[in-house]
């Protein structure tokens, strides 16, 4: 079945990398899903290396779940959706990259969310995961905002929710801030008993780390603790006035993913939080579309 794949028609794979993971997903001509593949975090933030690798891995996962061999790589026509490729010299690097594929076709894991969660339309999407960002498009007009990175942005992120709860739990072991629940938890979660444990787990460590107490400040914020409703009510703040900029230019459609949009919802402004719109497919569909796109206008010229 693999060979009459390749034989058929031209084959996509469309990337989608970020802080945490990165997702790989062959598609055909006519937009078939025929495999997939998820390895480890793709942002040349944390390193090129790390980056080419969990592209690579992501890929030849896809190749044998979907039935290809490891060679057939070389055929495929790749869209790539990375978070930190809107830093200049990270696009111009992964850009220069010796690639394995026949194509490769690079923009930002922003804009093929956007275009995967309109199937391809106008609209505009929030990314609230290990990061956070904004990006709208309008006929010629777009807006990107956010995903400066952590720890110097990504305001309401799991990572900035997690870097906030740590902060406080801090502080109040030193006695400078107010008892809160998230001490005890973040305690119990790593295994310690004072700050310096906390620090042990925590100093130096990348954004994923963070993200995952996002779930521990959620949960302890739904519990009625001042502090934990705080925090996400500051970041859920941020996110909704990041919407609120994003429509200023009549989106048609507003779509919110990442593992944090569905949990942030209850949380958002009523002005926002009503017009959100399921997203219709994932990024790396939104990946597929580019490359399909930017290969057939090269194929024509």
């Amino acid at each position: 079945m693999g060979e009459n794949q390749l034989s058929n028609s031209q084959l996509y794979i469309g990337i989608d990398g970020g802080g945490s993971k990165c997702r790989a997903t062959i598609y055909t001509q006519d937009h078939k899903q025929i495999g997939t593949g998820v390895s480890g975090r793709a942002n040349p933030l944390h390193g090129l290396e790390q980056t080419f690798q969990s592209i690579t891995e992501s890929t030849q996962l896809a190749l044998a779940d979907a039935g290809l061999p490891p060679e057939a790589c070389s055929q495929l026509v790749a869209g790539l959706g990375l978070a930190g490729v809107n830093v200049g010299h990270f696009y111009d690097q992964i850009s220069n990259w010796q690639h394995p594929f026949k194509s490769m076709y690079l923009t930002t894991d922003l804009h093929t969310a956007c275009i995967g969660a309109h199937n391809g339309a106008d609209g505009a999407v929030i990314i609230t995961g290990t990061g956070s960002c904004g990006y709208a498009h309008v006929g010629h007009q777009s807006i990107s905002l956010g995903g400066h990175g952590f720890a110097l942005g990504d305001k309401g992120s799991g990572a900035w929710l997690g870097l906030k709860a740590a902060e406080h739990a801090l502080l109040a072991l030193d006695g400078f801030a107010c008892e809160t629940a998230l001490t005890d938890k973040l305690l119990a979660y790593f295994e310690v008993d004072d700050a310096i444990g906390i620090v042990e787990n925590l100093a130096g460590k990348s954004s994923s780390v963070y993200a995952k107490l996002a779930r521990i400040v959620l949960a302890t914020a739904h519990e009625g603790d001042e502090v934990a409703i705080a925090i996400v009510k500051e970041g859920a703040a941020y996110i909704s006035e990041l919407a609120r900029r994003l429509f200023t230019i009549n989106p048609s459609r507003f779509s919110m993913i990442g593992g944090l949009a569905e949990p942030l919802l209850t949380w958002l402004d009523d002005d926002v939080a009503i017009k959100v719109s399921p997203s219709l497919s994932p990024p790396e569909f939104g990946a597929c579309l580019f490359a399909q796109q930017q290969y057939s206008a090269e194929s024509v010229a």
